[in-house]
Protein backbone atom coordinates (compact mmCIF):
# COMPACT_ATOMS: atom_id res chain seq x y z
CA UNK A 1 0.00 0.00 0.00
CA UNK A 2 1.28 3.58 -1.08
CA UNK A 3 -0.05 6.28 1.19
CA UNK A 4 -0.75 10.23 -0.42
CA UNK A 5 -1.32 13.13 1.82
CA UNK A 6 -0.14 15.90 3.32
CA UNK A 7 -2.25 18.22 5.75
CA UNK A 8 -2.26 17.37 9.76
CA UNK A 9 -5.97 15.69 8.97
CA UNK A 10 -3.98 13.08 7.12
CA UNK A 11 -1.69 12.76 9.34
CA UNK A 12 -3.72 11.60 11.95
CA UNK A 13 -5.39 9.46 9.35
CA UNK A 14 -1.88 7.76 8.74
CA UNK A 15 -1.27 7.24 12.24
CA UNK A 16 -4.89 5.86 12.83
CA UNK A 17 -3.96 2.93 9.90
CA UNK A 18 -0.52 2.41 11.12
CA UNK A 19 -2.45 1.30 15.00
CA UNK A 20 -4.42 -0.76 13.14
CA UNK A 21 -2.04 -2.64 11.65
CA UNK A 22 -2.34 -1.32 8.14
CA UNK A 23 0.95 0.42 7.28
CA UNK A 24 1.86 1.78 4.06
CA UNK A 25 4.98 0.28 2.57
CA UNK A 26 5.74 3.96 1.25
CA UNK A 27 4.30 7.79 1.83
CA UNK A 28 3.91 10.28 -0.75
CA UNK A 29 4.03 13.72 0.02
CA UNK A 30 4.34 17.34 -0.95
CA UNK A 31 8.27 19.06 -0.91
CA UNK A 32 9.43 20.95 2.12
CA UNK A 33 7.91 24.70 1.95
CA UNK A 34 8.92 27.76 3.91
CA UNK A 35 6.57 29.20 6.00
CA UNK A 36 6.18 31.28 9.18
CA UNK A 37 7.69 34.82 9.83
CA UNK A 38 11.23 33.44 9.34
CA UNK A 39 9.87 31.41 5.99
CA UNK A 40 12.21 28.21 7.37
CA UNK A 41 11.45 25.54 5.69
CA UNK A 42 9.13 23.15 7.46
CA UNK A 43 8.13 19.40 6.07
CA UNK A 44 4.31 18.71 5.60
CA UNK A 45 2.66 17.03 8.65
CA UNK A 46 2.39 13.62 7.15
CA UNK A 47 6.27 13.41 6.75
CA UNK A 48 6.93 14.22 10.29
CA UNK A 49 4.28 11.22 10.93
CA UNK A 50 5.46 8.85 8.64
CA UNK A 51 9.19 9.40 10.03
CA UNK A 52 7.85 9.04 13.29
CA UNK A 53 6.52 5.45 12.32
CA UNK A 54 9.83 4.56 9.96
CA UNK A 55 7.96 4.91 7.19
CA UNK A 56 10.08 5.75 3.37
CA UNK A 57 8.73 8.86 2.19
CA UNK A 58 8.79 10.58 -1.34
CA UNK A 59 8.85 14.08 -1.54
CA UNK A 60 8.18 14.99 -5.54
CA UNK A 61 8.03 18.05 -6.85
CA UNK A 62 5.53 16.75 -9.24
CA UNK A 63 3.92 13.49 -8.04
CA UNK A 64 2.18 12.85 -11.49
CA UNK A 65 5.89 12.06 -13.29
CA UNK A 66 6.85 10.08 -10.18
CA UNK A 67 6.81 6.13 -10.70
CA UNK A 68 5.46 3.83 -8.22
CA UNK A 69 5.11 0.88 -10.12
CA UNK A 70 2.01 -1.02 -9.26
CA UNK A 71 1.27 -1.10 -5.92
CA UNK A 72 -1.69 -3.25 -4.12
CA UNK A 73 -3.54 -0.03 -2.86
CA UNK A 74 -3.27 3.57 -3.00
CA UNK A 75 -4.92 5.37 -0.26
CA UNK A 76 -5.17 9.13 -0.85
CA UNK A 77 -6.28 11.62 2.14
CA UNK A 78 -5.72 15.84 1.63
CA UNK A 79 -3.05 15.47 -1.12
CA UNK A 80 -3.40 19.00 -1.93
CA UNK A 81 -2.47 18.68 -5.69
CA UNK A 82 -4.47 17.44 -8.66
CA UNK A 83 -3.86 13.69 -9.57
CA UNK A 84 -3.87 13.02 -13.27
CA UNK A 85 -3.15 10.48 -15.30
CA UNK A 86 -1.08 7.95 -15.28
CA UNK A 87 -1.58 7.52 -11.73
CA UNK A 88 -5.70 7.51 -11.92
CA UNK A 89 -5.19 4.21 -13.72
CA UNK A 90 -3.80 2.95 -10.15
CA UNK A 91 -6.31 1.66 -7.85
CA UNK A 92 -6.63 4.74 -5.76
CA UNK A 93 -9.19 4.81 -2.64
CA UNK A 94 -9.37 8.47 -1.74
CA UNK A 95 -10.65 9.48 2.30
CA UNK A 96 -13.14 12.30 2.05
CA UNK A 97 -14.55 13.71 5.02
CA UNK A 98 -18.12 14.74 4.10
CA UNK A 99 -21.08 12.82 3.20
CA UNK A 100 -20.57 12.80 -0.75
CA UNK A 101 -22.00 14.77 -2.73
CA UNK A 102 -22.17 17.11 -0.13
CA UNK A 103 -19.33 19.10 0.60
CA UNK A 104 -16.81 18.09 -1.96
CA UNK A 105 -13.88 20.19 -2.66
CA UNK A 106 -10.92 21.83 -0.18
CA UNK A 107 -12.36 22.85 2.88
CA UNK A 108 -15.83 20.44 3.61
CA UNK A 109 -15.00 20.35 7.02
CA UNK A 110 -14.82 24.26 7.46
CA UNK A 111 -17.67 24.80 5.65
CA UNK A 112 -20.24 22.24 7.04
CA UNK A 113 -19.50 23.75 10.50
CA UNK A 114 -19.80 27.19 8.43
CA UNK A 115 -23.31 26.20 7.51
CA UNK A 116 -24.75 25.17 10.73
CA UNK A 117 -25.03 21.24 9.50
CA UNK A 118 -26.31 18.78 11.88
CA UNK A 119 -24.21 15.91 10.45
CA UNK A 120 -21.46 15.18 8.32
CA UNK A 121 -19.14 12.63 7.89
CA UNK A 122 -16.52 10.43 5.89
CA UNK A 123 -17.29 9.37 2.51
CA UNK A 124 -14.22 6.02 0.71
CA UNK A 125 -14.20 7.14 -2.81
CA UNK A 126 -12.45 6.02 -5.99
CA UNK A 127 -10.45 8.57 -7.29
CA UNK A 128 -11.25 9.92 -11.24
CA UNK A 129 -10.64 13.39 -13.02
CA UNK A 130 -13.27 15.24 -11.32
CA UNK A 131 -13.97 16.74 -7.95
CA UNK A 132 -14.68 14.33 -5.64
CA UNK A 133 -17.48 13.31 -8.06
CA UNK A 134 -16.51 9.51 -8.42
CA UNK A 135 -17.95 6.28 -7.01
CA UNK A 136 -18.57 6.10 -3.48
CA UNK A 137 -18.34 2.37 -1.67
CA UNK A 138 -18.57 3.53 1.97
CA UNK A 139 -19.93 6.11 4.58
CA UNK A 140 -20.06 6.99 8.07
CA UNK A 141 -22.16 9.53 9.56
CA UNK A 142 -20.70 12.23 11.94
CA UNK A 143 -22.96 14.32 13.93
CA UNK A 144 -21.86 18.03 14.65
CA UNK A 145 -22.15 18.91 18.31
CA UNK A 146 -23.10 22.94 19.57
CA UNK A 147 -19.79 23.42 20.54
CA UNK A 148 -17.57 21.52 17.57
CA UNK A 149 -14.55 23.54 16.30
CA UNK A 150 -12.67 22.35 13.14
CA UNK A 151 -10.36 20.65 15.59
CA UNK A 152 -12.76 18.64 18.35
CA UNK A 153 -14.75 17.68 14.46
CA UNK A 154 -11.76 16.62 12.47
CA UNK A 155 -10.19 14.40 15.30
CA UNK A 156 -13.71 12.47 15.01
CA UNK A 157 -13.45 12.82 11.57
CA UNK A 158 -9.61 10.63 11.16
CA UNK A 159 -11.31 7.95 13.44
CA UNK A 160 -13.96 7.76 10.97
CA UNK A 161 -12.63 8.08 8.12
CA UNK A 162 -9.36 5.58 8.67
CA UNK A 163 -11.98 3.13 10.09
CA UNK A 164 -13.80 3.20 6.74
CA UNK A 165 -10.19 2.49 4.86
CA UNK A 166 -9.92 -0.20 6.64
CA UNK A 167 -13.11 -1.69 5.88
CA UNK A 168 -12.32 -0.92 2.00
CA UNK A 169 -8.76 -2.73 2.00
CA UNK A 170 -10.27 -5.63 3.80
CA UNK A 171 -13.39 -5.74 2.24
CA UNK A 172 -13.35 -4.63 -1.22
CA UNK A 173 -17.12 -3.56 -0.85
CA UNK A 174 -18.71 -2.60 -4.13
CA UNK A 175 -18.81 1.24 -5.79
CA UNK A 176 -21.92 3.35 -6.73
CA UNK A 177 -21.83 6.51 -8.74
CA UNK A 178 -22.63 9.22 -6.90
CA UNK A 179 -26.18 11.42 -7.05
CA UNK A 180 -26.07 14.72 -8.32
CA UNK A 181 -28.93 15.61 -6.53
CA UNK A 182 -27.69 17.78 -3.41
CA UNK A 183 -24.17 18.09 -4.51
CA UNK A 184 -22.42 21.31 -2.90
CA UNK A 185 -18.89 22.95 -3.19
CA UNK A 186 -16.64 23.55 0.12
CA UNK A 187 -14.31 26.39 -1.47
CA UNK A 188 -10.90 27.16 -0.05
CA UNK A 189 -10.70 29.35 3.35
CA UNK A 190 -9.86 32.76 1.42
CA UNK A 191 -9.06 36.28 3.67
CA UNK A 192 -13.00 37.26 3.36
CA UNK A 193 -14.10 33.64 4.62
CA UNK A 194 -12.23 35.04 7.76
CA UNK A 195 -13.02 38.22 8.19
CA UNK A 196 -16.30 38.40 10.45
CA UNK A 197 -19.32 40.58 9.05
CA UNK A 198 -21.02 42.94 11.34
CA UNK A 199 -23.88 42.88 9.72
CA UNK A 200 -24.55 39.39 9.45
CA UNK A 201 -26.27 37.64 12.79
CA UNK A 202 -24.25 37.09 15.53
CA UNK A 203 -24.82 32.96 15.11
CA UNK A 204 -23.24 33.22 11.82
CA UNK A 205 -19.89 34.96 13.46
CA UNK A 206 -19.85 32.30 15.94
CA UNK A 207 -19.94 29.50 13.48
CA UNK A 208 -17.43 30.35 11.62
CA UNK A 209 -14.77 31.14 14.57
CA UNK A 210 -15.51 27.45 15.54
CA UNK A 211 -14.86 26.73 11.80
CA UNK A 212 -11.66 28.32 11.77
CA UNK A 213 -10.58 27.29 15.42
CA UNK A 214 -7.54 26.32 15.82
CA UNK A 215 -5.89 26.13 12.32
CA UNK A 216 -6.54 28.95 10.45
CA UNK A 217 -8.56 31.33 12.95
CA UNK A 218 -11.13 34.22 12.38
CA UNK A 219 -10.38 37.75 12.35
CA UNK A 220 -12.71 41.37 12.92
CA UNK A 221 -11.09 44.75 11.55
CA UNK A 222 -10.22 47.30 14.31
CA UNK A 223 -11.36 51.10 13.96
CA UNK A 224 -7.25 51.90 13.45
CA UNK A 225 -7.65 49.45 10.43
CA UNK A 226 -5.25 46.37 12.29
CA UNK A 227 -7.02 43.08 12.75
CA UNK A 228 -7.92 41.62 15.62
CA UNK A 229 -8.17 37.70 15.40
CA UNK A 230 -10.77 35.79 17.50
CA UNK A 231 -10.10 32.13 18.74
CA UNK A 232 -13.49 31.47 20.89
CA UNK A 233 -16.39 33.34 21.00
CA UNK A 234 -20.15 32.89 21.91
CA UNK A 235 -23.11 34.62 20.95
CA UNK A 236 -24.07 36.86 24.13
CA UNK A 237 -23.03 39.87 25.78
CA UNK A 238 -19.94 39.90 28.29
CA UNK A 239 -16.75 42.43 29.11
CA UNK A 240 -15.98 42.21 25.08
CA UNK A 241 -18.78 41.85 22.92
CA UNK A 242 -18.84 42.82 19.34
CA UNK A 243 -22.08 42.93 17.01
CA UNK A 244 -23.67 40.35 19.80
CA UNK A 245 -20.70 38.53 19.61
CA UNK A 246 -18.97 37.59 23.30
CA UNK A 247 -15.47 37.60 22.49
CA UNK A 248 -13.79 34.56 25.11
CA UNK A 249 -10.26 34.26 23.54
CA UNK A 250 -8.82 36.91 20.82
CA UNK A 251 -5.07 37.25 19.34
CA UNK A 252 -3.73 41.26 18.85
CA UNK A 253 -2.25 42.22 15.99
CA UNK A 254 1.38 40.53 15.86
CA UNK A 255 0.70 38.77 19.26
CA UNK A 256 -0.58 35.17 20.90
CA UNK A 257 -3.90 34.13 21.76
CA UNK A 258 -5.05 35.64 24.89
CA UNK A 259 -8.26 35.65 27.19
CA UNK A 260 -10.58 38.49 26.08
CA UNK A 261 -10.36 39.76 29.98
CA UNK A 262 -6.60 40.47 29.63
CA UNK A 263 -6.74 42.13 26.21
CA UNK A 264 -9.46 44.13 27.57
CA UNK A 265 -6.75 45.22 31.06
CA UNK A 266 -3.97 45.56 28.85
CA UNK A 267 -6.02 48.31 26.10
CA UNK A 268 -6.97 50.23 29.74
Amino acid sequence: MIYLGTSEFAAGVLRRLASADHVPELVVTRPDRPKGRGRRMQSPPVADAARELGIDVLQPEDVNAADFGRPDAVVLCAFGAIIREPLLSLPILNLHPSLLPRWRGAAPIERAIMAGDAVTGASIMRLTKGLDSGPVCLAGEEPIRPDDTYGSLAARLEDRGAALVVRALEESPPFAEQSEDGVTYAERITAEDRTLDPQAPPDVNERIVRALHPHIGARLQLDDGTWLGVQRARVGHGPLTWHGLELLEVQPPGGRPMDAAAYLRGRG
